[in-house]
C-alpha cells in the first residue's frame, strides 16, 4: 500500500517554497500520494527522504517498454481512472497475432503495411504477436525469425512452454520482445529466461487473486518488468478484471497490480473482435492482441484509440493559415472555416470532392468548431479580417470574395465592413459544399 499524504509530508522540507508548483508542502504531499506529482519536482528533498518515499514517488502503474529504437512501445505509467480528471498518456499497444501455422512471411508483410492517414493523423499498428500453435520449438523459432526479418516493430512471443520459448527468445532477444507468458506452472523457468535477456514478461493468472500471488512470486525472483493477464477471455470478465487492476493500482496503490495490463480477444468474427478490442482499449488494457488484420477492420479501432488518448482539455487543431486544395489560381474560390481539426478536414474533403481548385482560410479559434467559436467571439469579423491580412490573401486572389459558413451568415454585413471583401454565404453544413461549388464556381469566382 502507498503512503498517505500526511505520512509523506513528514519527510518533506516544509519550506512552502512553491517551486514544485504546489502552494504548500502539504498540498504537494497530497498530490504525490494521489500519483499526480513527482518527488523530483521538490528541489529541496533530502536523499534520506527520497529513499523513504521511493514507494510513494513511484507511479501507480509502472512504465514498461517493449521493443527497441524508433519502435519502442511504452506501456503503463498511467495516473488516472477517468480521462477527464487529467488525461491518459500511453496509448494501448495494438498487436496483430500471427500463428506459426500460417504463411508467416505473407502475413507479416501484410501487417507491416497497416498504416492509415485520417484527418491529418497517421495511425499504425504497434506490435506483432507471434503465437506458437504448432507446439514445435523449431517451427516457432523459424516463424519468429521470419517476422523479425520483415518488420522492425515491437514483438510479442506467445507460448507457455519455456522449452519452446527459449530458442525463439534467443534469436530476437536484442529486439526486447514481450515474453508471454509466465503461469503458476512455469513462472520460475520463464522468469529466468526473461530476466536473462532483460525482456519484459506477461504474468498470467487463473483469476485476479491467483495473479496477485503469482506477481509477488515473480517479483520475489527479481523481475519487475511485468505485464498483467488475469487469464480471463470472456468479455465481461476481462472488463471487470481490467477495471479492478486500474482501481486498485491508482486508488489503493496495490503494488501487485501496479503494472500494465494485457488482453487477448476471443471472438472469431472480425467485427465482433474489433468491438471486443474496443472495450478493452476503453477500459484500461495497455496491450490488446487480436487476429483481425484488414485495414477496414482495424481503422475504427485505431481511430477510437486516438480519440481516447487525446487530451480532453486540449482541442485538436490544425495550424491556422491558408491552404491550397488542388492548384488554385487567382480566380479560385476561398472558403473560411476554423482551425478545429475535424471541421477543417471535413471541409477540405468536401472541397476536394468538388474537383474545383480552391483555397481554405483556417482561422485560429483555439481549435473549436464554427458555432462554438462564434459564440465565444473567436470566429468574428475581426478575427477573420486579421487572418486575411496575416496570410496575405489579397495578394493571391483577384476577386476579393469569401465563402462564409451558412451557420454564421449573420456575420456577413460586419465582415464586409471590417475587411472590405465581399462575403458569399455558403451552405450550413459541409456536406453541401460540393454542390454549392459546382453551382457557383465551375468557371472560377465571378
Amino acid at each position: 500500500m502507498g503512503l498517505t499524504g500526511l505520512e509523506i509530508y513528514k519527510h518533506l522540507p516544509k519550506t512552502n517554497c512553491k517551486e514544485c508548483g504546489s502552494p504548500t508542502c502539504l498540498a504537494f504531499a497530497m498530490a504525490l500520494a494521489s500519483g499526480k506529482a513527482s518527488l523530483e519536482d521538490c528541489p529541496y528533498v533530502s536523499d534520506e527522504a527520497k529513499e523513504a518515499l521511493d514507494s510513494a514517488a513511484a507511479p501507480p502503474i509502472k512504465l514498461v517498454k517493449v521493443g527497441t529504437g524508433d519502435h519502442v512501445v511504452e506501456l503503463g505509467e498511467e495516473t488516472e481512472i477517468f480521462r477527464h480528471d487529467k488525461r491518459f498518456f500511453h496509448p494501448t499497444g495494438v498487436a496483430v497475432i500471427i500463428s506459426d501455422t500460417e504463411d508467416v512471411a505473407a502475413k507479416v508483410e501484410k501487417f507491416d503495411d497497416l498504416e492509415f492517414d485520417r484527418v491529418g493523423m497517421h495511425y499504425v499498428t504497434d506490435m506483432v504477436a507471434v503465437k506458437c500453435d504448432s507446439g514445435d520449438a523449431g517451427k516457432f523459432k523459424e516463424a519468429v525469425e521470419t517476422v523479425a526479418g520483415k518488420t522492425q516493430k515491437a514483438m510479442i512471443l506467445m507460448t507457455e512452454d519455456p522449452a519452446v520459448m527459449e530458442g525463439a527468445l534467443e534469436a530476437v532477444a536484442d529486439r526486447k520482445p514481450l515474453v508471454c507468458a509466465a503461469t503458476g506452472d512455469n513462472f520460475e523457468k520463464m522468469t529466468e529466461l526473461a530476466m536473462g535477456k532483460e525482456c519484459p514478461m506477461v504474468v498470467k493468472g487463473k483469476d485476479i487473486n491467483d495473479l496477485a500471488e503469482l506477481v509477488e512470486k515473480v517479483v520475489g525472483l527479481g523481475h519487475k518488468e511485468l505485464v498483467l493477464d488475469s487469464g480471463a477471455r470472456e468479455t465481461s470478465q476481462v472488463l471487470a478484471d481490467l477495471t479492478q487492476f486500474r482501481r486498485l493500482a491508482v486508488r489503493k496503490k496495490f503494488r501487485p497490480f501496479g503494472y500494465p495490463a494485457f488482453a487477448i480477444t476471443s471472438k472469431d468474427d472480425p467485427r465482433e473482435e474489433i468491438v471486443q478490442a474496443g472495450v478493452y482499449v476503453s477500459k484500461y488494457a495497455d496491450v490488446v492482441a487480436l487476429k483481425a488484420c484488414e485495414k477496414q477492420q482495424l481503422l475504427p479501432l485505431l481511430s477510437w484509440r486516438q480519440n481516447l488518448y487525446t487530451d480532453p482539455q486540449k482541442p485538436i487543431a490544425v495550424e491556422a493559415g491558408l491552404y491550397d486544395v488542388g492548384e488554385p489560381g487567382d480566380e479560385a474560390p476561398v472558403y473560411v472555416t476554423t482551425n478545429f481539426s475535424l471541421t477543417y478536414f471535413i471541409v477540405e474533403g468536401e472541397v476536394e470532392s468538388s474537383r474545383i481548385p480552391s483555397r481554405i482560410l483556417s482561422v485560429d479559434t483555439g481549435g473549436v468548431s464554427v458555432l462554438t467559436a462564434y459564440a465565444d467571439n473567436k470566429f468574428s469579423a475581426e478575427t477573420i479580417t486579421e487572418a486575411i491580412k496575416k496570410c496575405g490573401l489579397e495578394d493571391k486572389v483577384k476577386h476579393k470574395k469569401l465563402v462564409l459558413p451558412g451557420h454564421v451568415a449573420v456575420l456577413k454585413g460586419t465582415l464586409e465592413e471590417e475587411s472590405g471583401w465581399e462575403v458569399l454565404v455558403g451552405p450550413r453544413e459541409a456536406s453541401g459544399i460540393t454542390k454549392y461549388a459546382k453551382d457557383n464556381f465551375t468557371g472560377g469566382v465571378k
